[in-house]
């Protein structure tokens, strides 16, 4: 089954909270998933303390650079997919796990900041495949949006897009139910309600399905 890592070079651009969103989902959905924590904040690990982890999840915590590529093989199974949530910097540990993926979905703000700094994660990938001699599909989503884009939001959508970037659709709007994930643990269908909780559980939901999609092969990137 198939490995989805998450990268980004910047911190604050929304990698735990993707991570999060699109696991619980996907088993709320009935898949079977294994999350790596493979950053040092532990977030992953922290959200998972706070309370019970919903069924069908798995999460392992201080995955290392040595242990990578060996515990994606091992949790890479029929029936199993594994999350991969990595350290806000470029490392030889994020370039292995990059090796490793089925898919790549860097989370970004819609700032010029985040922008030019999570197109690092592109050009690693990009290094890994000329290094591999394959294709790594990838993605970006951009995270924590408002609903009305501003004229920044669109304009680098539109360079990314003109780019050949693979933009997911949705974006993860800005959500009080988003970032209650780590205060509260669980999901979003057990944990107390938090702002418009349909709202933010169908935005999940629509995020799982499109990432879904992308590794179904319903979806052709360039």
């Amino acid at each position: 089954m198939p490995t989805v890592v998450i990268a980004s070079p910047k911190g604050g651009a929304g990698k735990s909270t993707t991570a999060v969103l699109l696991g619980t989902e996907l088993a709320h959905a009935g898949a079977n998933v294994v999350m790596l924590d493979c950053d040092p904040n532990q977030s992953l690990t922290l959200w998972s303390d706070k309370g019970p982890v919903p069924e069908r999840i798995t999460v392992l915590s201080n995955v290392s650079e040595s242990d990578i590529v060996k515990t994606i093989k091992r949790h890479d199974t029929d029936g199993q997919i594994v999350i991969v949530d990595l350290e806000g910097v470029a490392s030889r540990l994020v370039s292995r796990a990059i090796s490793q993926a089925d898919l790549v979905i860097t989370p970004m703000r819609a700032t010029t900041l985040d922008a030019t700094i999570g197109v690092r994660a592109l050009q690693l990938i990009a290094e890994e495949e000329e290094a591999l001699d394959r294709k790594i599909p990838h993605a970006v989503v951009f995270t924590m949006t408002k609903a009305i884009k501003s004229k920044q939001h669109s304009g680098i959508a539109g360079s990314l897009t003109e780019q050949g970037v693979d933009l997911i659709n949705p974006p993860l709007m800005e959500r009080a139910a988003f970032s209650a994930l780590f205060e509260f643990g669980g999901d979003l269908h057990s944990m107390p309600a938090q702002g418009n909780m349909d709202r933010a559980i169908e935005n999940a939901a629509q995020f799982a399905q499109a990432v879904y999609q992308r590794l179904a092969g319903e979806v052709e990137n360039d």
